[in-house]
């Protein structure tokens, strides 16, 4: 039935944009709502609707702002704020909620990341101002130039002690996960830790892992953050700042994806798996082939990952929001970087024969 009252339509039509040729318009009263306590009451309260953001303390002068969907962080120490990050959803309501709780400068800017949905405010800093980043960060925004987001002035490598006004922060490189260059960023003292895009607390993120480039590594991210000591998480997006729980569930929900896609690769990426789907259309219809190969996979992780009862005996849309939308999402992404980044298992023998593997 949605199906026919997507092809009815072309075009623009109140909240979707109608065609045969893309997707079609998803139907909320057929997908699971949050769980329970997903959506905090700041969202409606008064103060939130006229300000346009929610500034909360978390500990000892580290401050969590959100716009509700983004979020960034500042540090208020004798000697002035260190503020983290600048998203544009945010803008100069980070300006205002720093105000709101002190009249200290802004000193130090630090930059998680280059990505501009979560530095593209940053010109609102004084000029000046001391910005940190990793080096690769600089490479990048030096590479693709932005005025909304000034060069770093102080980079490092693999890591760095940010001292300023008796207060610390740990800077930290680990390698490539959302992108390169994208940094953990820790108070001790406050044990408020700030990792952008990697967890999105009480959701299962946004679109294919959240839009990130190396996924493998951005799995393993998630043990790297439980490494750490810390009662705050800052991750960058949905309604509020996350817990260790958040991300042991995160860690979870993804590790299970992996395995279904290991399975649906076993079946259907192998030599004779893939040949069955290439077998039927004509060799013109290759792309309708392919489509139906790799899409054949993925529903079969979301199959799997919807019908699953997990650890603590709910279904995955019973503890994360977003899951019966995102899933698919999440395991196009998983199948494919297990084909691209992880072991194939074999290889192809000399002529037409030989163990399986997959492609």
């Amino acid at each position: 039935m949605n199906e026919q009252k997507n092809e009815q339509k072309q075009g623009r039509h109140e909240d979707f944009y109608f065609t045969k040729h893309g997707f079609i318009k998803a139907d909320w009263h057929e997908h699971a709502p949050s769980p329970e306590g997903f959506q905090p009451a700041y969202l409606s309260s008064p103060e939130f609707q006229k300000n346009g953001y929610h500034c909360e303390e978390l500990r000892d002068g580290f401050y969590w702002v959100t716009a509700g969907g983004y979020d960034a962080a500042f540090m208020v120490t004798d000697a002035g704020v260190i503020a983290i990050d600048a998203p544009p959803m945010l803008g100069e309501n980070m300006l205002a909620a720093i105000e709101s709780v002190t009249d200290k400068p802004i000193v130090t800017v630090i930059y998680s990341h280059w990505h501009s949905d979560h530095i593209g405010a940053a010109a609102i800093y004084p000029p000046g101002v001391e910005i940190i980043a990793h080096e690769i960060t600089l490479e990048l925004l030096a590479r693709f130039p932005d005025p909304l987001r000034p060069l770093p002035t102080v980079t490092f490598k693999d890591e760095y002690l940010l001292e300023l006004g008796g207060e610390q922060l740990e800077l930290s490189y680990k390698g490539a996960n959302h992108c390169p260059g994208n940094i953990f960023i820790y108070a001790p003292k406050q044990k408020a830790l700030v990792k952008i895009d990697i967890v999105s607390p009480g959701s299962c993120t946004f679109f294919h892992c959240d839009a990130s480039e190396n996924i493998s590594g951005w799995i393993e991210a998630h043990d790297q953050i439980l490494e750490y000591d810390f009662d705050f998480l800052v991750g960058g997006h949905i309604f509020r700042w996350g817990t260790r729980e958040d991300v042991i569930t995160a860690r979870e929900y993804f590790h299970d994806m992996l395995g279904f896609a290991d399975e649906a690769l076993m079946q259907m990426s192998t030599p004779d798996g893939v040949g069955e789907f290439f077998a039927i259309p004509p060799a013109e219809q290759y792309s309708a082939a392919n489509e139906n190969w790799i899409n054949s996979m993925v529903n079969y992780v979301t199959e799997k990952m919807l019908t699953k009862i997990t650890s603590n005996g709910q279904l995955w849309e019973e503890r994360l929001a977003g899951v019966t939308t995102n899933t698919k999402y999440h395991a196009y992404t998983v199948v494919e970087s297990t084909r691209t980044e992880r072991s194939h298992k074999g290889y192809q023998k000399r002529g037409t024969g030989g163990e399986d593997f997959f492609i």
